[in-house]
């Protein structure tokens, strides 16, 4: 899953890196070689999209009546299958980023190795597994699924056609991870599923977009790759937007209220600005779009009880 992760080029190769320059520097000071090494690490594991995704299966968990251990161990089983991607993404990526000079980025940078980024990935998809599995084993199963198709998105997917389906995957299981850890094993409710999956589509394209460029320079030819910049500045709101219908009108029951109506127009007019004024900012595609995917995940997480219905 989250699913938000950058989208570089894959290779087919484990990174064999040398000594990390930042650690060589201070290799006669152990104390502060240990400290820029474990920030490195930090960085390398993504950790905005990790801490966004945990936190929103998190608020689902608490939002559909899960106890607080529930709660406790959907988040960490969440955050251990972030970690775990995050990490795999850039050690994979290592050599290709450098390669593109993308400094920024702790392997290629040299703040950390590759070995002790592959290294954390495995330990933390290890510790994935029985924490995923604490939920029972029909909610764990799906979100190791999850997990396991954004591990096949990084060794390769994302640069084909299909580099969309680990993210509408990714995401997808999460709400069934979160009902099916309920007490009786509750299968969440059809649109909160495709809805789920359409956000994780239209996080694809916008995590992709500031980046198509330099990716088809470096030979990474996936869905949005193809598709160009331009397509994919239109694209962006669609799966965003469908998002947006299903969660205001797919629970049953009574006519969607002010707060939805209110939602459904704030979503159509974040995404008419940032068509309107893509001339004038390529970048605003990209913050509109993550504008309409925040009121996406506040209406999944508001749907509450709904979800099981």
């Amino acid at each position: 899953m989250g699913i938000l992760r950058g989208d570089r080029p894959v290779y087919d190769h484990l990174v064999t890196d040398p000594e990390p320059a930042a650690a060589a520097v201070v290799r006669d000071r152990p104390g502060r070689a240990a400290l820029i090494r474990a920030a490195g690490l930090a960085r390398a594991c993504h950790p905005g999209p990790t801490a966004a995704v945990t936190a929103l299966v998190t608020a689902l968990a608490v939002a559909t009546g899960r106890d607080a251990v529930g709660c406790v161990l959907a988040g960490a089983a969440v955050l251990a299958g972030q970690l775990s991607i995050g990490w795999c993404n850039d050690a994979i990526d290592a050599e290709r980023d450098a390669a593109a000079g993308r400094a920024g980025k702790p392997v290629a940078g040299g703040t950390v190795s590759a070995r002790a980024v592959w290294i954390a990935a495995l330990v933390a998809l290890a510790c994935c597994v029985p924490l995923s599995l604490a939920s029972g084993w029909l909610a764990g199963g799906l979100h190791l699924a999850g997990v396991l198709a954004a591990w096949a998105y990084d060794f390769g997917l994302k640069a084909t056609l299909l580099s969309w389906a680990p993210y509408a995957v990714g995401f997808g299981v999460l709400p069934a991870f979160v009902t099916l850890g309920l007490p009786g094993e509750p299968w969440p409710a059809w649109w909160a599923v495709v809805a789920a999956a359409l956000l994780g589509v239209g996080a694809h394209l916008a995590n992709v977009l500031p980046d198509i460029e330099g990716d088809l320079r470096t030979g990474v030819r996936g869905w949005p790759q193809r598709l160009g910049a331009g397509r994919v500045r239109l694209l962006i709101p669609v799966p965003l937007l469908a998002a947006t219908c299903l969660l205001v009108f797919g629970p049953g029951g009574a006519a969607p209220g002010v707060a939805g109506w209110s939602a459904v127009a704030a979503a159509f007019a974040l995404a008419a600005t940032g068509l309107l004024l893509a001339g004038r900012s390529a970048r605003l595609p990209f913050v509109t779009a993550v504008a309409v995917a925040a009121v996406d995940v506040i209406l999944l997480i508001t749907s509450g009880a709904a979800l099981t219905a």
